[in-house]
């Protein structure tokens, strides 16, 4: 089984490697190798453009289905995902409220994407700490889902409410970033986007070993120690960080977290978890290499492509479950 696992990971990383090289060869300028590593170049810059357009999609692939595994897990619900608690609503609430009260500002240009990351990601931590306050309040895991649900179609009315009021360019900017964007990271976002996936990964990693006894029975797993209270923790805290960050230095990207976690149990289906999030690891950065690279080809932002992917495989889903 170990070795069929192995085979399906390197077929999968190959996909990767090509993908990756077709993203960085995807573009308006034709590039060649050399403008990759020639400082002096012309096309230097636009190859450096492309580098930072492929590493984010890496870096949102890792973050987004790691998320989406996690709270499919612990909530026992395939149809989980990052949205579930409701941290990219409250994320993309806190960038309205950024976009339209500042539209009477003066800001730079190269300070403007800034704090609109600075906004998703104070967001996220509010709504993070409002979660750990009253995670311990909901005796059932399930009360956590309503919430998030609640929270998330609050932050949709207050958006909507802003949107009635606020000025057509304001309203533009804002709905251009909901779109996604897997082409305006620079290098030292991307460096610091890269330090919070760390950060959630780590949180991560200390969860699989207790979702592992959670999976044969909560009253099972307390029997070998594993808290839920410190379970619960540490999944909010391992998804909160690894969504919010992506939201906030790439706009929302959807479904990703739904589908990924879903493809993976399709194509390994022996309930070992370590090899699950390997899989949703190495195929959420190829899912997102390939959505990139289709983003490019047809000029529409990656939100539409991955929108267009996600709801019909979700529909299949619920028509099977039927």
């Amino acid at each position: 089984m170990k070795n069929k696992f192995g085979v399906l990971c390197f077929f999968i990383i190959i996909g990767i490697i090509i993908s990756f090289i077709i993203n960085l060869n995807i573009g308006y300028a034709k590039l060649s190798f050399s403008d990759f590593y020639n400082e002096s170049a012309e096309q230097f810059e636009i190859a450096g453009f492309r580098i930072n357009r492929s590493l984010a999609m890496i870096l949102a692939g890792i973050a987004i289905p790691t998320s989406g595994f996690l709270l499919q897990e612990y909530f026992k619900n395939p149809l989980a995902g990052p949205d579930v608690l409701g941290i990219t609503s409250v994320s993309s609430l806190f960038v309205a409220f950024y976009i339209f009260f500042s539209q009477d500002v003066l800001i730079p240009d190269f300070l403007q994407n800034s704090f609109i990351s600075l906004s998703s990601i104070l967001g996220s931590l509010v709504l993070m700490v409002v979660l750990l306050l009253f995670s311990n309040r909901f005796r059932d895991k399930s009360f956590i889902i309503i919430f998030g649900f609640l929270i998330s179609a609050l932050a949709g009315a207050v958006v909507s409410f802003l949107q009635f009021y606020v000025e057509s360019q304001s309203l533009k900017n804002y709905i251009l970033w909901t779109f996604g964007a897997n082409n305006q990271a620079n290098f030292s976002q991307i460096s610091i986007l890269t330090i919070l996936i760390i950060i959630g990964l780590f949180f991560t990693f200390k969860s699989i070993k207790p979702l592992i006894g959670n999976s044969l029975g909560v009253a099972y797993a307390q029997s070998f120690g594993v808290s839920q209270s410190k379970l619960k923790i540490s999944i909010i805290v391992a998804s909160s960080i690894l969504s919010a960050s992506v939201t906030a230095f790439l706009g929302p990207i959807l479904f990703i977290g739904v589908v990924v976690p879903h493809f993976c149990r399709m194509l390994w289906n022996p309930a070992q978890l370590w090899h699950q999030l390997i899989l949703n690891v190495v195929l959420g950065v190829f899912v997102m290499q390939v959505f990139s690279i289709i983003s490019e080809l047809s000029q529409f932002p990656i939100n539409i492509i991955t929108t267009f992917f996600g709801i019909p495989v979700i529909l299949l889903m619920l028509i099977r479950k039927v």
